[in-house]
């Protein structure tokens, strides 16, 4: 639960933002031809992310891709961005076209056996890096949601405090 040392200070959400990791368990090589519609959309799919309002960053190497990364293995692909808040990037993941390829995901992944998607707070400016993004994960799954460490359906606000109900939509 993030907290400021100062206790003067009063508590501001807005001195937060989202930290968010999904990964996923490849099902062929990178460079095979069954990934290659997954490969081929990710610059429109990133590029639809840093549009969307409340994006604020995403892990990328020096070409602005992702796919040099991985986590807890070769085969698993991280995906680590950081966004305003919950509500945008609810909007972004469930309500853009990133959705066709969400449906599409048993087509170039394992389907998880365990947790594979986390969501905390990090302080406004704060970029997580992929260790840090994999305690959190690690947390959640030995846990459970927490304040530390949380999903879509049981939220955490940056105080602390239980989120209920889903996230606001917004017409995109």
């Amino acid at each position: 639960m993030p907290r400021d040392d100062d206790p003067k200070k009063a508590f501001d959400a807005s001195d937060f933002e989202l930290a968010q990791l999904n990964v996923g368990k490849i099902r062929y090589a990178k460079d095979s031809p069954e990934m290659a519609d997954f490969i081929g959309a990710l610059d429109h799919i990133n590029g639809l992310a840093e549009q969307s309002d409340g994006f604020v960053w995403r892990l990328k190497d020096e070409t602005g891709s992702a796919m040099s990364f991985s986590l807890f293995d070769a085969e698993t692909l991280p995906n680590l961005s950081v966004w305003r808040d919950r509500e945008s990037l609810f909007n972004y993941v469930y309500k853009t076209a990133h959705t066709d390829y969400l449906a599409r995901r048993k087509e170039w992944f394992h389907m998880p056996s365990e947790g594979h998607m986390v969501l905390w707070w990090v302080p406004k400016g704060h970029r997580p890096g992929l260790d840090e993004a994999a305690r959190h994960l690690e947390y959640l799954r030995e846990n459970g949601p927490t304040p530390m460490a949380f999903t879509f359906k049981r939220a955490f606000g940056p105080d602390g405090e239980p989120v209920t109900g889903k996230p606001a939509l917004v017409s995109v």
